[in-house]
């Protein structure tokens, strides 16, 4: 829908993903020139064609070579004692290698690369600083998902989409790829190796040595040099080797993908079959009808219609709110299929066909809009009445970013679909970042407390599953309340005995609450159970 282009150029960039985001090249292909099914020589390969995805990548090089060997080591050393800030430094050496990997295979680096590749590396920051495992979890994937982005490249949906398969075809012929450059680099050398061994080993020794007799002459300094030295000890020899060679696989993969990136973009799905204007129109005409009947029933409500709804179906404020947002919530996802198959079977004959296309589907999407609006404000009445949990604040969010996917595709509509794979994927990666570094069980908990100060009701027993980033929120609540929920978190916490690499700052600052006013020891748990059973406090 940009500009001159018809609406089933839209359809190959929003429905089925077409080359250059938006232009179809079904018109260009040997298939359409022929009419034969099969294709010639210079058509386009299909998704999973041979030669997509087997390329040949330049020779591994001596910067790659030891990016790859500190990825290893590093993952060795600091992921046995979870996941914080040692995620971020082992990646660091990881996209060292993939970027010395692709300048030796002669690759620009490309300002969306750029984007992409520090987007991800800057997903990783939300581990370091959450305790909470489900945003940690949620920034990495999206960070595997950025990454794949940034080494293939690629600005068309089966790029988007299915970018991290590239990097798990590397796996295997990246760690065979390592060693052949291995081979051809030092095999003729022997010599050469063995010094460099000789010369690791003795480093190692003296380092080993002397560290040793300085911790015992100085009892300071054997403190500073536990604390900063990862534990290296035998007892953990099988989980490190474990470690070392699923970092050096995953470094050889990532820095493979560099030098021989599969070439999504170079997929075409061709649009679907367009539809007579009635076929097309009528049903979407009629969906849209009923959408704005509905929207026209949420403004009555919105603007002060509650009371004559809630006495005219018998529902509580609580049930109303319930029972409407996950309705709501797949009706959004749902237009969102709805506008992909309109737009992949869509007319488009001529001028008419397009301001039809641009029309039907605007209407619906700006209608989708208000449904989205009240959708949250739904759930903003569902957690007045339930208090806020984790479920509801990831499916708000989740609403929230359905929405601007709607507001992207409407603006598509008007200036092109080519940017718009790119931009969904950049907005869902900013959402996740943004998701992470607001607390979500730190906003739990705040929540909570403020609807436990204003109505005297709290879920006890939800609030001590929360994690370790909530304490700030939960340390203003009264006692017993307070020693009630902070002794169940406490103990998850244990003792401080977590490397610095593997703490996250939220963790870090709930010790430090929990040591400057520890739960009140004279708070028992027969008195948390009675609390945990009264009505008014659930």
């Amino acid at each position: 829908m940009e500009g001159k282009s018809s609406p089933g150029r839209a359809a190959g960039a929003v429905g089925a993903g077409a080359v250059g985001g938006g232009r179809s090249q079904a018109a260009r292909s040997p298939q359409a020139r022929t009419g034969k099914g099969k294709a010639g020589p210079s058509g386009p390969p299909e998704l999973w064609s041979p030669e997509l995805w087997a390329t040949s990548p330049a020779p591994v090089r001596t910067p790659t070579l030891w990016a790859v060997l500190a990825t290893g080591v590093l993952s060795m050393l600091l992921l046995d004692g979870g996941l914080a800030i040692n995620l971020l430094l082992v990646a660091i050496p990881a996209a060292l290698g993939a970027y010395f990997a692709g300048r030796a295979a002669g690759r620009r680096t490309r300002a969306w690369s750029l984007v992409w590749g520090i987007g991800g590396v800057g997903l990783l920051v939300v581990p370091a600083l959450r305790d909470a495992g489900w945003p940690s979890f949620l920034a990495v994937v999206t960070a595997v998902g950025l990454g794949s982005l940034a080494l293939n490249g690629g600005r068309t949906w089966p790029a988007v989409l299915f970018g991290p398969v590239g990097v798990l075809n590397s796996v295997i012929t990246g760690a065979a790829w390592g060693w052949r450059g291995l081979r051809e680099r030092f095999g003729g050398a022997r010599r050469g190796v063995g010094v460099g061994l000789r010369a690791f080993v003795v480093s190692a020794l003296l380092l080993l040595v002397f560290g040793a007799l300085f911790a015992g002459a100085d009892a300071a300094f054997a403190d500073l040099l536990s604390g900063l030295v990862p534990d290296a000890s035998v007892s953990g020899g099988p989980v490190r080797v474990v470690l070392l060679a699923s970092g050096l696989v995953v470094a050889l993969a990532v820095a493979h993908t560099a030098a021989a990136p599969v070439r999504l973009d170079r997929v075409v799905v061709r649009p679907g079959r367009p539809r007579n204007r009635v076929e097309w129109a009528l049903p979407l005409i009629v969906l849209t009808v009923l959408f704005a009947a509905f929207n026209a029933v949420q403004l009555v409500v919105l603007f002060g219609g509650y009371d004559a709804v809630l006495k005219e179906t018998g529902q509580t404020y609580a049930e109303y709110a319930r029972q409407g947002f996950w309705q709501l919530l797949f009706v959004t996802l749902l237009t969102l299929l709805v506008v992909v198959f309109a737009l992949r079977w869509a007319p488009r004959d001529g001028s008419g066909d397009r301001k039809l296309v641009r029309g039907v589907l605007g209407t619906l999407c700006a209608l989708t809009l208000v449904v989205v609006a009240s959708a949250v404000r739904r759930m903003d009445m569902y957690v007045d009445a339930y208090g806020l949990t984790r479920l509801r604040i990831s499916v708000l969010a989740g609403e929230l970013w359905l929405g601007l996917v709607i507001v992207l595709i409407m603006a598509a509509g008007v200036w092109g679909a080519r940017w718009l794979p790119r931009a969904v994927a950049a907005a869902a990666a900013a959402g996740v970042l943004a998701f992470g570094l607001m607390s979500p069980d730190g906003l739990i908990a705040e929540s909570n407390v403020q609807r436990y100060e204003d109505t005297g009701k709290f879920d006890l027993l939800y609030a001590r599953d929360l994690s370790a980033d909530a304490v700030p929120a939960l340390d203003k609540l009264k006692e017993p309340m307070r020693s009630c929920v902070l002794t169940a978190i406490a103990d998850e916490l244990g003792d401080d005995d977590t490397p610095w690499y593997a703490t996250s700052w939220g963790e870090i600052r709930a010790r430090d609450i929990l040591r400057d006013h520890p739960p009140a020891a004279s708070v028992d748990e027969r008195e948390c159970d009675s609390l945990a059973g009264v009505p008014e406090y659930r």
